[in-house]
């Protein structure tokens, strides 16, 4: 097993399915609620940037509101109904990556442990693609106060599933956010290249792991 790994936990917007298949679908919706998202683009920046908070969700709704100049009880209302339940439909479409499912199976066949450590609420995304039948963890790092690359909610990951964070590898498709948050707390990070890194296979120096599919992530944690 690669590093000595017993869990193997992920990311899942950008990661588990690419970014412009949700994109093609929520541009509507986007387009139709642009104040809202920008303000609330603005607000989340902050929050990537903030302490653990004790109610994630009260404090959300208070910044977005000071941006919005309404009521922090409107605001909290226009983020479950634009954001939370309002981009719901649109996952039930969007098809994962190639081999996500089959990399799944075979890590679990292999006796690691499973997870899911996303920035919005994973049942946002219904059944993940009968993927999260197969997880041993399935988090939002909102339910513990704070975004990535806050250490905290990959705490809170190594927590539940039970493993020392050395023991632990992230994958994920962000730089900033998931490849030195969870190396930040001392877990194995793997990168999902993109762009120009992943036409010329250029690798990530910062990740232990850079892929460009599932099925090379799959060889190389199981080889």
């Amino acid at each position: 097993m690669y590093g000595g790994i017993k869990a193997v936990a992920f990311d899942i917007d950008g990661t588990l399915y690419p970014s412009w298949r949700l994109y093609v679908r929520v541009a509507g919706h986007f387009v139709r609620h642009l104040s809202f998202f920008i303000s609330y683009n603005k607000v989340r920046n902050i929050l990537h940037r903030t302490a653990p908070l004790a109610d994630f969700f009260e404090y959300q709704a208070r910044l977005l509101a000071e941006e919005m100049q309404v009521s922090p009880e409107f605001a909290k209302d226009k983020i479950n109904d634009i954001c939370y339940d309002g981009l719901k439909p649109y996952f039930f479409k969007v098809k994962p990556y190639p081999d996500v499912y089959a990399t799944f199976c075979a890590f679990k066949s292999a006796g690691l442990k499973l997870g899911i450590l996303s920035d919005f609420p994973p049942e946002q995304k219904g059944r993940l693609w009968g993927l999260r039948s197969l997880c041993d963890v399935c988090i939002g790092s909102e339910e513990s106060g704070a975004l990535k690359p806050s250490i905290y909610p990959f705490g809170i990951l190594a927590k539940k599933l039970g493993v020392k964070p050395e023991e632990i590898l992230y994958v994920g498709n962000s730089v900033k956010y998931d490849v030195r948050g969870a190396n930040n707390y001392g877990m194995k990070s793997a990168y999902l290249l993109k762009g120009l890194r992943r036409l010329c296979n250029i690798r990530l120096r910062e990740a232990d792991i850079s892929f460009r599919s599932y099925k090379e992530l799959q060889n190389i944690v199981l080889r």
